[in-house]
């Protein structure tokens, strides 16, 4: 089965009361290099033991390559990335994922991110609450794994891989 039905419209904006979510372009790159860098502890504390990111020496240029890729990923459809910005659009304030399922037992998998000097925990218990509605009713997905929340990285990690060359 495809990841997403072909008739399926790619959201290209949403909104909460604080932030509004929008597909990751290349056009995000300063905003990306100061939210990922200056929540760098932070996000390596959630990820790094799994993904290895982000590490201390990630430079710009990286970060432009990495979301070059994403960006072409959500136009082929086969994974997406969204900037979590400021009402204005004038800060990035985190990033959400929603890719293909690495491990049985999901649809989907979604991972999400507020840079830490957001206003504490208020923005991200707001990202989150949205973003776990946001994929359940407007995405055609009935079962979303959210690694890293619902499931530990290491007990993620501890799952079989899903072949997605079948």
């Amino acid at each position: 089965m495809a990841f997403l039905p072909e008739d399926f419209v790619v959201p290209t904006l949403v909104a909460g009361l604080r932030f509004r979510i929008r597909p990751i372009t290349v056009h995000d790159v300063v905003r990306a290099y100061d939210a990922v860098m200056s929540s760098r502890a932070e996000l390596w504390d959630h990820f790094g033991g799994v993904t290895r990111w982000p590490r201390a020496d990630l430079s710009l240029e990286e970060i432009l390559i990495d979301l070059a890729w994403r960006q072409r990923e959500g136009e082929l459809r086969r994974s997406f990335s969204f900037a979590v910005l400021s009402t204005d659009e004038t800060r990035l304030l985190g990033s959400v994922r929603i890719d293909p399922p690495m491990r049985p037992g999901a649809d989907a998998e979604a991972t999400f991110w507020v840079r830490s000097d957001e206003d504490g925990a208020s923005v991200e218990e707001e990202l989150e609450e949205f973003v776990r509605e946001w994929v359940t009713t407007t995405w055609p997905f009935k079962t979303v794994r959210y690694p890293g929340r619902d499931i530990t990285w290491e007990d993620w990690h501890a799952l079989p891989s899903v072949d997605h060359a079948s």
